[in-house]
């Protein structure tokens, strides 16, 4: 019989709501509701729009059960770290933060003072990033915040849309391993650190796995929406743990790349690595479906090209990203390599302008057109690839014979052929809706109608086309690294 599964699936640049009806081995979606993300600066800082999100949501619930489709069950995955506080009548106190809020500027060298990088990574092997949960808490306590001190509870952002859709606080594991607040060698929150930090441990919850069925749909949100009573399920809650999920791999010499607004690149383990290779080299460890452990690093996406587009629109200019892309295929290469960790580029505003001041701080050539620009960025990314690739290789100690990217980036044709050529490994591109598909299935998990990890991914190849890249051009690439590698030591 064929089942129908809501996935509610947020990301930092848009939203969607997507059905997937899974019948015969087979998976396919149909998009009912799709929206930008909201938010807004408000008050000096940047927040998310909750109440305009859950309206959004709201209305892909209206629009599918106005299709007439009945639902075997609903799950929401979003970006991670970011989070709601509740007091102890359950009620939300105030919007939460965007994690591109400057209130975590130094935050981490404050934390270090206390408790040494080495040691916070031990406890948590998490990749070090300033807008992690825990140094916006710190923050937070750095600033004498009334409303964490009025605080019960934390629920980030997917286990907030859980609870306000079902009414059960609970944080799942995917989501709950982003914060640098979560163990993974012992699978519990890291309490310890916490209390040495001064930090309210009582806000974490019950953590639970990916694939959990949290509770039925609330009775006024079903009557609300015109919908019929369905099981909301916690599936990967971080939307990369549900995207790696759907990477249409075999065997285990693979590597993955969850490529849109933050590009994702890692493998998956069984166990975490948290040791020196792998602090000196900033992974992470994260959660995924079925227990595993998302050994990874989080590296700037197609953030630059996005925010260059908005900055052109602002100024009248008007390109898709299809022109874009056409644009920097007819660029001259190699005009300039970018170190997408420089830490302006990660602010929102006036991206061609910090583009063009980076290149000039490091004696090199500035794009002059949309063209250039963007080919710098892209190219600069597939640097960033290989140079991640490599540390993947000397962590493990093995060899990655092939890069699968799934995600809205797989689109990007020129930036599959760019990673294929840097990475000198074929790329395997596909599903574009890879992290609808992975939120689906493991619902579909958690109910009973797919036995395992294994089967899901075979309903993956099954159901969606997939493109190969060869790489070519090595001495080019080659090249261009090297020059990569002076830019990352400046």
């Amino acid at each position: 019989m064929a089942s129908n599964y809501l996935a509610f699936d947020l990301g930092a640049e848009s939203g969607r709501a997507m059905v997937g009806t899974l019948s015969d081995g087979r998976l396919t979606l149909h998009q009912h509701h799709r929206f930008a993300n909201p938010n807004s600066r408000f008050n000096g800082h940047y927040h998310w729009n909750l109440l305009a999100q859950w309206e959004e949501l709201k209305t892909g619930l209206r629009n599918v059960a106005a299709a007439g489709i009945d639902l075997a069950g609903i799950g929401v995955d979003t970006w991670g770290v970011d989070f709601g506080l509740l007091d102890r009548n359950g009620d939300l106190l105030g919007n939460p933060y965007m994690y591109r809020d400057d209130r975590t500027d130094g935050v981490m060298d404050r934390v270090f003072a206390r408790v040494p990088r080495c040691e916070v990574f031990q406890a948590t092997g998490l990749q070090f990033m300033q807008f992690n949960t825990l140094f916006q808490l710190y923050s937070m306590k750095m600033a004498n915040s009334p409303t964490l001190q009025a605080a019960a509870s934390l629920l980030f952002m997917p286990d907030l849309f859980n609870y306000l859709l079902c009414g059960r606080q609970a944080n799942e594991f995917s989501i709950a391993s982003t914060s640098q607040m979560y163990d993974p060698r012992r699978r519990q929150w890291a309490t310890d650190l916490l209390r040495k930090l001064d930090l309210p441990a009582g806000l974490l919850g019950q953590i639970v796995p990916s694939g959990t069925v949290l509770a039925n749909l609330k009775p006024d949100v079903a009557a609300e929406c015109g919908a019929k009573p369905a099981p909301v399920i916690a599936p990967g809650c971080h939307d990369t743990a549900s995207a790696v999920a759907s990477v249409p791999a075999q065997g285990d010499s693979w590597c993955y790349i969850s490529s849109g607004t933050w590009s994702l690149m890692g493998v998956e383990l069984d166990q975490p690595i948290v040791n020196d290779k792998a602090l000196a080299h900033n992974y992470t460890n994260e959660g995924g479906v079925g227990g595993s452990i998302r050994f990874l690093k989080n590296i700037m996406g197609l953030w630059p090209v996005q925010e260059c587009r908005r900055h052109w629109q602002s100024q009248g200019q008007q390109y898709s990203y299809a022109q874009l892309v056409d644009a920097a295929l007819a660029a001259a290469p190699f005009i300039a390599v970018l170190n997408l960790d420089h830490p302006p580029f990660l602010k929102p505003g006036r991206m061609p302008e910090k583009i063009t001041d980076f290149c000039r701080a490091t004696r090199q050539p500035a794009p002059v057109d949309v063209g250039q620009t963007v080919r710098t960025a892209l190219e600069s990314l597939a640097l960033a690839y290989r140079h991640t690739l490599l540390g993947l290789e000397e962590v493990l100690g093995r060899k990655i014979a092939v890069i699968h990217i799934v995600g809205g980036g797989c689109q990007n044709e020129l930036l599959n052929q760019m990673t294929a050529d840097a990475c000198a490994r074929p790329v395997i591109a596909g599903p574009v809706e890879a992290t609808a598909a992975g939120n689906i299935l493991t619902q579909a998990m958690a109910v009973g109608q797919i036995k395992d990890l294994s089967e899901l991914r075979s309903i993956i190849r099954n159901s969606f086309e997939l493109k190969r890249y060869e790489p070519r051009q090595p001495a080019a690439w080659d090249n261009a690294y090297a020059r990569y590698r002076e830019i990352l030591a400046m």
